[in-house]
């Protein structure tokens, strides 16, 4: 077993209290609202091009609820999802005896708003200790990163963390969570070569040792259809329960954006697999698909516990229904 820990970087020289003016005049982050806008722009120019020509012409009509079917379908929103968003549609147009087209966008997004608001659970790693994260996923989904980009937020609400590579079926796996762990000064147990369900093992008693507060294992990418590698994810799971008999505390799906409606089925595989009891959606900001969310909501509900809009370790964040669909329909 080998432990990796960066040592800690040698203070920064004092900063005088003075700034120079291009320090003065430097822009400011955008905020995390304005990355995921930014993040949603081809998701929302799917979305919205469209509707802004039917939404121009003037009254609500069968040819129009065709379209804005379309156009959902275009945004990956699924056919469970757009049939109900146009049902809930048509009655709020019934019901409070809407005739201007223009009326719908607003409908709409509080609509979608509604469908997504059950998805939206934080995740709280504060009720076990450790708080044992089992994170789960196919290969080039972004599980790795994701670990990396989790950790450093979970450090910064105050938590110590420590990692698993319990991806040894991937050669350079260890080594991407390795350097995760270096740049976030976090311990990683790996080893050079061995059962993956060992490595979790090992990490849960370091864990122990060292009084960390949370244990993120990374487990080989795999294919819904591989069964037979399925079952070694299920085995590290399996073994984790009996190193804590309350663990895994949280079971992760890390989901590519890009896949659409793959993703609804990956879900389901891995759900029986393994039990996911949260998802993080990545790569919106790489989609025209983030209507999959709405699928999802549909089809195989799960709390989505943060969304990725971008390369930059503040890039994913909690997943928040209102401000997710207010990105997709603000003009």
């Amino acid at each position: 077993m080998f432990g990796f820990l960066k040592k800690d970087a040698p203070a920064a020289p004092p900063t005088t209290a003075s700034a120079s003016p291009a320090d003065a005049a430097a822009p400011a982050s955008p905020s995390w609202r304005e990355r995921l806008k930014a993040g949603l722009s081809k998701t929302r120019a799917t979305l919205n091009t469209p509707l802004g020509e039917l939404f121009s012409r003037g009254r609500i009509d069968d040819a129009l609820l065709e379209e804005l079917e379309s156009t959902l379908l275009m945004a990956d929103c699924g056919i469970d999802a757009t049939q109900w968003l146009l049902d809930e549609l048509k009655a709020r147009v019934k019901r409070d005896k809407l005739e201007d087209a223009a009326q719908l966008r607003a409908v709409l997004a509080e609509l979608m708003t509604d469908l997504l608001q059950p998805l939206e659970q934080p995740l709280d790693v504060s009720t076990a200790q450790p708080f044992i994260v089992m994170i789960a996923g196919v290969n080039g989904a972004g599980k790795t990163t994701s670990i990396g980009k989790l950790a450093h937020h979970f450090q910064s609400e105050g938590h110590s963390v420590l990692l698993a590579a319990g991806d040894t079926f991937r050669a350079a796996a260890r080594e991407q969570l390795v350097a995760w762990g270096e740049r976030n000064n976090v311990t990683v147990i790996a080893q050079e070569s061995g059962d993956p369900a060992a490595v979790v093992f090992d990490a849960i008693n370091a864990a122990r040792a060292r009084n960390i507060g949370v244990i993120m294992a990374d487990t080989a990418g795999r294919l819904p259809t591989q069964l037979h590698l399925m079952e070694e994810i299920a085995k590290v799971k399996r073994v984790i329960q009996k190193a804590e008999a309350t663990g895994p505390h949280e079971v992760i799906l890390v989901l590519d954006a890009n896949i659409g409606q793959n993703a609804v089925q990956q879900v389901k595989a891995f759900d029986k697999a393994i039990g996911v009891t949260g998802l993080i959606v990545t790569k919106l900001d790489g989609t025209a698909k983030g209507g999959v969310l709405a699928a999802i909501a549909r089809q195989c509900p799960k709390p989505v516990r943060f969304i990725g809009v971008g390369e930059g370790v503040d890039d994913l964040q909690p997943f928040v229904a209102k401000d997710f669909v207010a990105a997709l329909f603000e003009q």
